[in-house]
């Protein structure tokens, strides 16, 4: 068996790791994963003749020759390896989770940081129990600052993930009606989402807080922190903010109780705006002046299927597809019913892993929708279809039902918003609108 310290010696000679054999690069150490419906150890030997330098496995019949590492459990070694690596860095790392808004605030606070540091930020969604490991083992010696996103649908699972990216700074960014199932309720999601908290208070650690949030400060106040930097709409807060403008991208107005500034963003959806203050809150605490902190903000364009605004030939689009959870949904709604347009039309998706409250909450966002006074509105999945004899909208159980309806009954001129969970892959229906 080989131990964290002898594997991180390889890992220093070839710092680049892969969990796919379709990825392989030369001098790569390739991680034998195990997935449900998977066991990578049977294609360790062709990691290595595609050229990994290593590949670590964890069931010695796969060993074909001594550039197969043995090890007891191939994700505990990426994580072991990970902490190892993480333990070499003497740099900020701010941990970042949240019900809704993680991977737009950490791309904003690296828009923002990256004025003046050298920075490192999660790469898309790499925010799980592999996803950390492999965001800490790429960071290289020459960065300044890291931003590490973490999401979790189980309570243990920040903590683990704390333990791994082992953050200096911390925030989470809301709390809400997301991964239920997984959390059993809502006041689960709440003691999840607090073992951030819980870690930041055992290292000392600096914890940005949205003052404006009453969950996220009964959290904090439950957690004992002492190192707290507060941001919101009110006085008292190290950055006050208001929202000027958000028809349809928004303008935020701040001052840090020295300087007054605004900034214009190319990001729609008002509930954003808490997301934009936060990444203000940090680059102000890292000492960046309004102005690099501005030029960050303004620069950011979203590309990533949240609240990213789209012209199309036909319509303007929200695109806000990545996923979706009943608090989105309800402040995706709100967005767009206060949103100037001739003609509006909200087409949603079934929402993922709500367990027994599921039936419950896609009935609640079924009724906001067809009474948020729009002009059309398209349900689609099996969930929001059960109440298709309930309510006054489109109902089809399958986006290719949703796409045949669109493609013979166009939708023009409207602004639109598409939004539901990942496993919708509402992206199929872009392309009829």
């Amino acid at each position: 068996m080989i131990t964290t310290a002898q594997l991180y010696l390889h890992f220093l000679k070839n710092p680049v790791i892969s969990t796919d054999t379709r990825n392989i690069t030369p001098g790569c150490i390739f991680f034998a994963l195990k997935g449900e419906y998977f066991n990578a150890n049977e294609f360790a030997a062709q990691a290595i003749e595609k050229g990994a330098s290593f590949a670590v496995i964890d069931e010695e019949i796969f060993a074909v020759n001594d550039k197969c590492l043995l090890v007891n459990d191939v994700l505990l070694a990426l994580q072991d390896l990970a902490r190892h690596h993480r333990k070499q860095l003497n740099i900020p790392v701010i941990g970042l989770t949240g019900s809704n808004g993680k991977t737009t605030s950490k791309e904003l606070i690296n828009a923002v940081l990256a004025e003046k540091f050298k920075t490192f930020a999660t790469f898309g969604n790499l925010n799980n129990q592999i996803g950390v490991p492999l965001s800490i083992l790429s960071i290289t010696a020459n960065v300044e600052i890291a931003v590490i996103e973490m999401g979790a649908n189980h309570q243990k699972e920040i903590e683990l993930l704390c333990s791994i990216a082992q953050p200096t700074h911390g925030i989470i960014t809301n709390v809400g009606m997301a991964h239920l199932d997984g959390f059993g309720g809502f006041e689960g999601v709440k003691k999840g989402k607090a073992e951030l908290y819980a870690y930041l208070k055992e290292t000392n650690g600096y914890t940005f807080i949205n003052r404006d949030n009453n969950h996220l400060m009964e959290m904090s106040a439950v957690s004992g922190l002492s190192k707290l930097i507060y941001y919101g709409t009110e006085n008292g807060n190290t950055i006050k903010g208001s929202l000027k403008s958000s028809d349809p991208l928004i303008e935020v107005e701040w001052t840090n109780h020295e300087v007054e500034s605004s900034v214009k963003t190319h990001l729609t959806g008002s509930y954003n705006f808490e997301n934009i203050l936060a990444a203000i809150c940090i680059g102000d605490f890292f000492d960046m002046n309004p102005e690099q902190i501005n030029k960050g903000l303004a620069n950011y364009e979203p590309k990533n299927n949240r609240s990213q605004l789209t012209t199309t030939d036909k319509n303007t689009v929200i695109c806000d597809f990545y996923n979706a959870n009943p608090s989105s949904m309800t402040a995706a709604l709100n967005n767009i019913a206060v949103l100037s347009a001739g003609k509006k039309t909200a087409i949603l998706g079934d929402m993922f892993e709500l367990g027994p409250e599921s039936s419950t909450q896609h009935q609640l966002i079924a009724k906001q929708a067809t009474e948020s006074g729009l002009d059309q509105i398209i349900l689609i999945g099996k969930h929001f279809f059960a109440f298709k004899d309930e309510f006054d909208a489109l109902f089809f159980e399958t986006p290719a039902e949703a796409a045949a309806y669109l493609q013979e009954n166009s939708v023009a001129n409207n602004l639109v918003l598409l939004k539901g969970s990942r496993g919708m892959k509402l992206e199929s229906l872009l392309q009829y609108l």
